[in-house]
C-alpha cells in the first residue's frame, strides 16, 4: 500500500481503469452473477446481443428491465467518490471503465472513457432520441415516441466497441506513468490490451482484484487482500495526511 503511495504522489499521469469489482461493492451484480431465479441457465451472449436485438426482442427486452432494476437500487460507493477526487486535484488523468452503470460520472469524475457504453441511457433504433434508462420500467417503456423500439446505449455481443472511448482509452494509455486497475479480471479483449498497453510504454502497473488475474506477473503491485473501496480509503487517508 506505502508504494502506491508513493507511486500516485509521483506520477505526472496516473490512469485508473475499473472492471465489474469496482460496481459490486456497490451492491450491483456483475453480469454473469445477475443470472439468478428465471435467468438461471440462460445465455447472456443470446440475450445481450445484436442478435437478440433483431429476432428476440422480448427476451432482450426482459433482461435489460431485470439489469437496468439492478442500476437504479444502487449507488456509487466512497471509491468512486475518491477517485473523482483525486481527478479534481490532477492525481490522476481519467478512467477506463468496462462497466456501464454511470457511477463514476454520478460520484463526480468527467474524464471517463466507458468502453462498453451506458446502461443509464437508451436510445431508439429508428429516430436516434434519447431516454433515461428508467423509461424501461414503465408499461410500453421499449416503445419511441416516434413508436421505435427503444435500446440500451451498451455495446452488445456482436458490435464494436465505441472509437471514440478506445481513441481516449488509448490515449490516456500511451502517456501514462501510473496504471491502475481496480476490479478486473482482466480477461475480456480488447479492455486487457490497455494495462499491456501501458506497462510497454514504461508505466508502472498496479493491479487490485480479489482473484488473481492473468497480468499478475506483469503487475509492479498486486493488492488482493482488501476490497477496493478500502484499499482507495486507505492510500486517500495517506495523501491527504490523516
Amino acid at each position: 500500500m506505502n508504494k502506491l503511495v508513493e507511486w500516485l504522489r509521483e506520477a505526472r499521469h496516473a490512469v485508473v481503469f475499473t472492471g465489474a469489482g469496482m460496481s459490486t461493492e456497490s451492491g450491483l451484480p456483475d453480469f454473469r452473477s445477475a443470472l439468478t431465479g428465471i435467468w438461471r441457465g440462460k445465455d447472456p451472449t443470446q440475450l445481450a446481443s445484436t442478435h437478440a436485438l433483431r429476432h428476440n426482442r422480448e427476451g432482450f427486452a426482459a433482461f435489460y428491465r431485470m439489469r437496468i432494476e439492478g442500476l437504479l437500487a444502487c449507488r456509487p460507493h466512497a471509491g468512486h467518490a475518491i477517485l473523482a477526487e483525486w481527478e479534481r486535484r490532477g492525481r490522476i488523468r481519467g478512467i477506463i471503465t468496462q462497466n456501464v452503470d454511470g457511477f463514476h460520472q454520478q460520484a463526480g469524475s468527467r474524464n471517463v472513457a466507458e468502453l462498453h457504453g451506458t446502461l443509464g441511457t437508451l436510445r431508439c433504433l429508428a429516430c436516434e432520441r434519447t431516454y433515461l434508462a428508467a423509461r424501461y420500467l414503465q408499461p410500453d417503456g421499449t416503445v419511441c415516441d416516434c413508436g421505435g423500439f427503444l435500446r440500451p446505449a451498451v455495446v452488445l455481443f456482436g458490435e464494436a466497441l465505441p472509437e471514440a472511448a478506445l481513441a481516449k482509452a488509448s490515449e490516456w494509455t500511451e502517456q501514462a506513468d501510473l496504471f491502475l486497475v481496480l476490479g478486473s479480471s482482466l480477461v475480456v479483449s480488447p479492455a486487457n490490451w490497455f494495462p499491456q498497453q501501458a506497462k510497454a510504454a514504461g508505466a508502472r502497473l498496479v493491479i487490485v482484484n480479489r482473484e488473481p488475474t492473468p497480468l499478475d506477473d506483469l503487475a509492479d503491485l498486486v493488492i488482493d487482500d482488501a476490497s477496493i473501496g478500502t484499499v482507495l480509503k486507505m492510500v486517500e487517508e495517506e495523501l491527504s495526511g490523516h
